[in-house]
């Protein structure tokens, strides 16, 4: 079928969708393949027909997987009998583009079937394979505005929405700050994802929450700024940024608070075993290709920088190519957490704050060399094996495999969702 992501289909194809989806929730999230599995599960109901798609990676990741399968799985009973995991497919076309590609096989689910997973040169034989292609229950992880366990709210970093008026390069900030050097304090260190994970570039943005505009108001290079934000925003074709031209000294949104906060970049290389993380003061600005949690500790870091949280991500989160994309509303709301002894606690507190230790041993390497599998140092990995430890003593697991930690998170969440939520 054709390679068509939800955000790229024509009229004509989102006429399609909607008659073969019908108006169920996210619809509009489903890539055009999904259409091909639908009409495939209706067709092969009650036979013994089996069917099969090379198709793009994204509809066994992310917040579509929920609204493509259920209907697959429950109203029209199939099952998947055999899956490729991700697989780069280059082009034969002159630019050569690429994607990333999985095959699924399926079936009713009354048929017999002995269940494959080829991941790579790997085949795994499956009890259920199930539609993020691992061997476990058919869970489906629906999009959440809030988090299924007591813990802090994540949200994106702070959203100038500025065409680029409050950002400042270094040269630019170091012009600025000579010629306004009664104004350099309004001048922040701004760090979005690539930054985070390689130290550069060095930016800078203009923070003028909480400062009085008399401070401010006989700079010119300042107002000239806020006056192109303003009409920036005014010529919006979306309600809500229009009605921002109104503060333009504002970012768009400002969700950072003036405390220590923790940081995860939206998107990171699959070839990490972590997603690297971390916490910042508050007078360094996160942008909004940061995940931010403004009120986590020790603790919380130790739990999302473990293998047991890594080894859900891996499994739920949406990608990009094959990179991970984590989701605040997918991978981090519904994620179980762990209701850990005291002495637990204080150990996971203590073996993140070791994590924290060792990157200080090497302050001239940025966290994408510290985390590339190739170039991790031995004090930064055993470190990290010691709180994989902590934590998956915490949940009651003792030195489980990524197969063993998923089955058991899911088992968690199915429980969970169960007893507390209508799903």
């Amino acid at each position: 079928p054709p390679f068509v992501g939800a955000s790229m289909m024509n009229s004509e194809q989102k006429k399609d969708a909607v008659n073969i989806f019908g108006k169920i929730k996210l619809s509009n999230s489903i890539d055009y393949v999904g259409a091909w599995y639908h009409l495939a599960a209706k067709f092969i109901r009650g036979t013994k027909i089996k069917a099969a798609f090379v198709s793009t990676n994204s509809i066994t990741q992310g917040e579509q997987v929920s609204p493509l399968w259920k209907k697959i799985l429950t109203d029209y009973g199939a099952q998947i009998i055999f899956a490729y995991k991700t697989f780069r497919w280059n082009s034969e076309s002159k630019d050569k583009a690429a994607v990333h590609c999985v095959i699924i096989g399926i079936s009713d689910k009354n048929l017999p079937a002995t269940k494959i997973i080829f991941d790579g040169d790997k085949k795994i034989f499956a009890n259920n394979i199930n539609p993020y292609l691992v061997d476990a229950p058919n869970i489906l992880v629906e999009s959440r505005s809030k988090t299924i366990c007591n813990v802090p709210k994540m949200t994106h970093g702070n959203k100038p929405t500025d065409d680029g008026n409050f950002i400042f390069s270094e040269e630019e900030a170091e012009n600025f700050s000579k010629k306004y050097p009664s104004h350099a304090h309004l001048l922040q260190r701004y760090i979005g994802g690539k930054d985070f994970l390689h130290g550069k570039p060095i930016r800078f943005c203009l923070w003028l929450k909480d400062i009085p505009p008399n401070e401010y108001s006989n700079n010119k290079e300042i107002m000239r700024r806020l006056q192109n934000i303003k009409i920036f925003r005014e010529k919006s074709s979306a309600a809500p940024t229009r009605k921002a031209a109104e503060t333009p000294y504002k970012f768009f949104s400002t969700p950072q608070k003036n405390s220590n906060y923790l940081v995860l970049p939206e998107v990171s290389s699959e070839r990490r075993k972590y997603i690297p993380i971390g916490f910042f003061t508050p007078e360094i600005i996160a942008s909004d290709l940061l995940m931010i949690i403004p009120d986590a500790n020790l603790f919380h870091f130790g739990i999302l920088t473990s293998s047991v949280h890594m080894a859900w991500v891996r499994a739920v989160c949406g990608r990009l190519k094959s990179d991970y994309r984590y989701s605040g509303s997918i991978v981090y709301n519904n994620f179980i957490w762990c209701e850990p002894s005291d002495n637990q606690r204080k150990k996971i507190e203590q073996t993140a704050e070791s994590i924290l230790d060792c990157r200080k041993n090497y302050p001239d390497a940025s966290l994408a060399d510290l985390y590339d599998p190739l170039l991790m140092p031995k004090d930064l990995r055993d470190a990290h094996k010691k709180n994989d430890l902590a934590v998956m003593e915490a949940y009651g697991m003792k030195n489980f495999s990524e197969s063993e930690i998923l089955s058991a998170l899911i088992n968690l969440y199915e429980k969970f969702v169960e007893k507390n939520l209508s799903v």
